[in-house]
């Protein structure tokens, strides 16, 4: 009697391959700081370019914060000192000018990436039920991109961001109560340059920093919303998290190079100090759909305007409540956002025609 003689197959290994140094090292830092409690999972409608644009715009917020603070060594705010300390930090100053120029086009993009973003969320109408709060934020944020740009704007402390600052207080005037914290009588001992620097270095950042923490948890809380013109159930995306953060750093990758040869070819230009009592300037392009009411209108059509614009924007998701999606189901919708867009860009193409260099 003759037995067997191949040797029992030994079960394959189930040891789990050895994760590398960078994985291990994000779970010890999650372990302690809860990182990955602003994950959540991505749907395969969502791995673009279009439903990246909050991701690139957060992108553009980073590179600001970057070249913020290294531009915050330098800058003085204080109204004798600000425009000759943005000029010594261009010419003297170890990459000041490339930073000042990066920082500069960074606030362009953030704007409008910003802006697309929300026409992208509008269009797809991914504010509706249960996601109208965060609307709300995402809102929040683009009013306060808006509100960074003008301090910004204030802060080179030239003949453009005086003026700018002048139009502010005549609003802030007609608003009374309202509007004392952009007033001098506020306070008769810190200079409002020097408030308005605070708002922007450390105010409005931070609130934009908060609001976006929790945009990102109630993203997770109620994922991302599905398109609209799938209607059969989307599988998630198999991939990890990781990987649609790899795409967004991928396109935000490309903003950087862009906004770099922007900071270096169409570096930012800043007016001489000053002159109290005239005005021979033009604002940003962002101001300009409301620059020309004050001509029309006088200084209280500014404050009207932008408050029925950012007002209109806030009550989207109340205005819009039905459920349907589709835009060819929302063409009453789309139509008023549509008229609301093209009369701004008239507003706009028109200052930019009949007022190439300013009033």
């Amino acid at each position: 009697m003759t037995e067997d003689a191949t040797p029992p197959t030994r079960p394959a290994s189930t040891t789990p391959a050895r994760r590398g140094w960078f994985h291990r090292a994000v779970d010890v830092v999650d372990e302690r700081m809860g990182i990955k409690a602003l994950t959540y999972p991505v749907p395969e409608h969502a791995n673009n370019l279009a439903w990246s644009l909050g991701g690139v715009t957060a992108v553009a917020f980073v590179i600001l914060l970057v070249t913020g603070i290294y531009l915050a060594q330098f800058y003085a705010p204080i109204p004798e000192d600000a425009n000759q300390s943005v000029r010594d930090l261009v010419t003297g100053v170890w990459l000041g000018g490339f930073a000042r120029g990066l920082h500069y086009w960074a606030a362009q993009a953030m704007f409008v990436l910003a802006l697309l973003h929300l026409l992208r969320v509008f269009f797809h109408a991914s504010y509706k039920k249960p996601r109208e709060g965060n609307w709300l934020i995402g809102a929040s944020m683009f009013l306060l991109t808006f509100l960074a740009v003008f301090t910004g704007t204030v802060l080179k402390w030239d003949q453009e961001g005086y003026e700018a600052l002048i139009h502010n207080l005549d609003v802030a005037e007609l608003l009374g109560g309202a509007g004392i914290w952009f007033t001098e009588e506020f306070t008769d001992r810190i200079p409002i340059l020097l408030r308005l620097y605070n708002a922007h270095v450390v105010i409005i950042p931070g609130l934009i920093l908060l609001l976006f923490v929790w945009h990102a948890l109630l993203i997770k809380r109620h994922k991302i919303s599905p398109h609209p013109e799938i209607t059969v159930p989307e599988v998630e995306s198999p991939e990890p998290f990781t990987a649609h953060l790899k795409r967004v750093a991928a396109f935000g990758l490309v903003l950087l190079g862009l906004l770099s040869l922007l900071g270096v070819l169409v570096p930012p230009v800043i007016g001489p100090t000053p002159v109290d009592g005239i005005e021979i300037t033009r604002p940003p392009w962002m101001f300009w759909w409301f620059f020309p009411l004050e001509q029309w209108f006088g200084v209280a059509s500014i404050a009207y305007v932008i408050a029925g614009v950012f007002g209109l924007i806030f009550l989207v998701p109340f205005l819009d409540r039905g459920p349907k999606r589709r835009w060819q189901e929302r063409k009453g919708a789309l139509a008023a956002a549509a008229v609301l867009l093209l009369a701004l860009a008239a507003i706009t193409v028109q200052v930019w025609i009949a007022n190439p260099k300013g009033h």
